[in-house]
């Protein structure tokens, strides 16, 4: 790691408590979450247990979500700052969404190539694909990819206001959920496992990391010049722990992973942007 990203990271776990120890012991952390705001508040009904152990050199794909939907349903959100404060977006013609995925994702792989993980980041290049079924999509990458054996992880930053939910994972639905879905879990929060009646992403095997509500704080970090880098540091960091301990590959003295979770099938929440619409509709 360049001597400057290493002092980013490293004031970014000591000013805002993101640590190794810290993602180990994830459920203890207060809510709202220092870095990532409110956590899902549907983790209480988490009707899922990742225990399935998958290989230590498990190869991972990392996508930027809304990365290939610009203008069409299921963009991502603006944030509130665009909608209701009048900001200009972050970058003209794309969502504030898909410009913090972008960045989050190639810092959080660039972050693990650094420590030694099979990673690797997919961006389809043209932001609107019509075709949800399209072989360059994400979806139909990640699909490919978890279809192979690999890990497909889709970061996204959440709907602000009543819309979004909170931080947390959406876990795949193709097989039963794995150490690496609950590592993250622990790390962020919990979705529970048909949330929405299945999402897009998760249906094809490729779990959904939703970093935090794109609002209040978080957002404001985000936007500022002069903490922006650490903030997307820390989130990075945060992600590369929870990775590492699902893979077995914790720090020494981390806690283990927890074993318990609720049940409650029932949900209601509201649409925050994703991709959800099965393809014939997006046509």
């Amino acid at each position: 790691m360049a001597p400057r990203r290493r002092w980013l990271a490293v004031l970014a776990v000591l000013c805002l408590g993101l640590g190794h120890a810290a993602a180990a012991q994830a459920p203890e952390w207060p809510d709202p979450d220092p870095l990532t705001g409110p956590r899902s508040r549907l983790s209480a009904r988490k009707d899922w247990l990742g225990s399935r152990q998958v290989p230590s050199d498990t190869d991972i794909l990392v996508l930027a979500g809304h990365a290939d939907s610009q203008g069409i349903p299921g963009a991502g959100t603006s944030g509130e700052a665009v909608d209701l404060q009048g900001a200009a977006p972050m970058t003209n013609g794309l969502r504030d969404e898909l410009h913090w995925n972008l960045l989050t994702a190639q810092a959080v792989v660039n972050l693990g190539r650094e420590r030694g993980l099979r990673i690797r980041l997919y961006d389809p290049g043209l932001r609107t694909i019509a075709d949800a079924d399209d072989p360059r999509t994400n979806w139909s990458v990640g699909r490919a990819h978890a279809a192979a054996g690999g890990y497909a992880l889709e970061i996204h930053y959440d709907a602000y206001g009543p819309d979004g939910v909170g931080s947390g994972l959406i876990p795949p639905l193709h097989r039963p959920p794995s150490r690496l879905d609950e590592s993250l879990a622990q790390a962020f929060g919990a979705y529970p496992l048909q949330y929405r009646e299945g999402l897009g992403a998760p249906r094809r095997g490729i779990a959904i990391l939703e970093i935090g509500k794109l609002e209040g704080p978080l957002e404001a970090a985000l936007r500022d010049p002069l903490r922006s880098q650490v903030t997307i540091a820390a989130i990075a960091e945060r992600v590369i722990v929870a990775l590492e301990q699902g893979l077995g590959r914790g720090a020494p003295g981390q806690a283990p992973l927890a074993t318990n979770a609720g049940v409650d099938p029932t949900l209601s929440p509201r649409p925050d942007g994703e991709r959800s619409a099965p393809p014939a509709w997006r046509r």
